[in-house]
């Protein structure tokens, strides 16, 4: 009966082994990924027992990858990468570049040809966008402004990554896989490929911003929940599956793309939250079917590769992703954050593992080691930010070594000279310039009262500056960027970045330079509220509190019953 069943048999089993695992892995405080890829492994050919069908879950995996690109290209922001573009670009893009090439490099030294080093250096360079958004979460630094360099920083990786997915295919050849060989017929088909992609990226933004948006409204306008979920649904997979039929590119482009312009939508918000349990189950299988492909015996028989892969992953990406955020001039604080954030693989990772497979550009081992680092690195990523949180501290004790990693040549992590007294004593130190920091600060410029605004995005300072506004650029957690907005002489410390994680060194380290400030927080979530409040942080104020609290005065006045 089992046997009459495949699809039945391996759905699930698939499903059932990675609820367990998975909620294992969580209660271990590992990410529940490791639970799902570990299902797979017990339920893949190089484990005893049973063996789930590997061809049926490779197509499983397929709506997968299908689904999880819609995800991407759902929650793709153009805004978020233009606010940190000048440090997320450029950053990744060369994070990119030295991580592959430490790739390709150890697999020459293992004598692998070329095209296969390129393809697993490639795999080891791209971090998992599922797991840092999680870790940033649970930190609570998904709106902070090192979450933003970070998030901003694998939204370049992920888009470089499906460039790769483009132009892999019609390489493959000249890179010594299955495919055009090199010469002149590598550059025509190579041109065909990119035009191709390129009627297909101007199709969609021309057409599909237009038409799927009014699809979405149509079918919403029915009023029918399930409607509109399938809408979503079968938009995603069509189109991807469109895109490979008629344009010769990827299911992982094409569903990206379906996502993007899905989110032109004044439904995407809906859209993505209705969605949201069948992509979730599809990319559980997704990974599912990654850990079937795992050979555990590599852990064995390969244990210096396996070391090397991970050091690779951990230690080369996180020290050169901190190498370059130093020299962009952003805070020690910042590039700690954004290495931890970097030092693992996921999803882009397995895909392009798969298609480099399915080129002849890695071999099986190469898939294993692979996974064995993704499996490994994702397992010890929380190990990872709290080792970056101790060398912080420790560097911080020893304030000789601190110094030379400190912005002393940085002219934007300190006032100017010519700065006028007046927001340099009694003024208002406000910290952060984002959405509530904007109209903070309009609102002090109105009533001509001086403030120093306090930000760490280093664009927004020199932007601030150009506007006539005081401001300086660096962390607030850090006593030293408080010291350059003068806070020892300040009247207010107002704290408007929703940074909860650091809003308790702001306060301490502004208490300890001026006992008698007075300082107000700001908060979107009421139980932190009551423990800031509990921890006398000062006037603690909760979005949901004032926005009830001033539309109840407005109808109060309506009925004439204000106080």
């Amino acid at each position: 009966m089992l046997h009459s069943t495949p699809l039945i048999t391996t759905i699930a089993t698939a499903l059932g082994l990675a609820l367990v695992f998975g909620f294992l892995a969580v209660r271990f405080k590992l990410p529940a990924l490791v639970g799902y890829l570990l299902a797979g492994v017990l339920i893949g050919p190089f484990t005893p027992g049973f063996v789930a069908d590997g061809q049926i879950a490779a197509e499983l995996a397929e709506i997968g990858v299908m689904l999880l690109m819609f995800g991407v290209g759902m929650h793709f922001s153009m805004d978020d990468l233009m606010s940190v573009r000048k440090i997320a670009l450029p950053g990744a893009v060369l994070q990119i570049a030295v991580a592959t090439a430490m790739g390709a490099g150890v697999a020459h030294f293992w004598g692998w040809p070329l095209g296969e080093g390129l393809v697993f250096g490639l795999a080891l360079s791209v971090a998992s966008t599922v797991v840092l958004l999680r870790a940033l979460e649970a930190r609570g630094a998904l709106d902070s402004m090192n979450g933003k360099i970070a998030v901003g920083w694998l939204v370049v990786e992920d888009l470089a990554m499906v460039l790769v997915l483009v132009l892999l295919p019609p390489l493959a050849g000249a890179l010594g896989g299955k495919g055009p060989d090199g010469g002149g017929n590598l550059w025509l088909t190579l041109g065909i490929t990119l035009l191709k992609v390129s009627a297909f990226v101007a199709l969609m933004l021309v057409v599909g911003r237009r038409v799927f948006p009014k699809l979405l409204w149509l079918v919403a306008r029915t009023g029918s929940r399930e409607l509109f979920t399938l809408c979503v649904i079968a938009a995603a997979v069509s189109i991807a599956y469109g895109a490979a039929l008629l344009f010769g590119v990827s299911f992982a482009l094409g569903a990206f793309f379906a996502g993007m312009v899905m989110r032109e939508s004044e439904f995407s918000h809906r859209a993505a939250e209705d969605s949201l349990p069948l992509r979730e189950a599809f990319a559980v299988l997704f990974f599912v079917s990654v850990g079937m492909l795992f050979d555990p015996k590599v852990l064995i028989e390969q244990p210096l590769q396996v070391l090397a892969v991970l050091a690779i992953i951990i230690v080369g990406k996180s020290i050169a992703a901190a190498a370059l955020v130093l020299v962009f001039r952003y805070p020690l604080n910042t590039a700690l954050n954004v290495s931890a954030s970097l030092g693992q693989i996921g999803e882009f990772s397995f895909i392009l593992a798969g298609l480099g497979a399915s080129l002849g550009l890695l071999r099986p081992e190469g898939q294993s080691l692979i996974l064995a680092g993704a499996l490994l690195s994702i397992a010890v990523n929380p190990l990872v930010f709290k080792g970056a949180d101790w060398l912080e501290q420790w560097l911080e004790s020893h304030p000789a070594l601190a110094a030379k990693f400190a912005r002393s040549t940085d002219p934007l992590s300190e006032l100017p000279m010519a700065t006028d007294e007046k927001y340099l004593s009694r003024q208002v130190v406000l910290v952060g310039y984002g959405r509530v920091g904007k109209r903070l600060a309009a609102e002090l410029h109105a009533q001509d009262i001086p403030f120093v605004v306090v930000e760490q995005n280093r664009e927004r300072v020199e932007q601030l500056r150009a506007n006539g506004i005081t401001a300086v650029s660096g962390d607030a957690a850090d006593a030293g960027v408080l010291i350059q907005a003068h806070i020892a002489r300040a009247s207010m410390l107002l704290i408007a970045t929703p940074d909860a994680f650091n809003v308790r060194q702001m306060v301490a380290h502004a208490r300890m330079l001026n006992p008698h400030i007075e300082t107000v927080v700001r908060t979107h979530n009421a139980a932190e509220a009551a423990l800031l409040a509990q921890e006398n942080m000062g006037r603690v104020f909760l979005g949901e509190d004032e926005l009830a609290h001033n539309m109840g005065r407005h109808v109060l006045e309506r009925f004439g019953k204000a106080a």
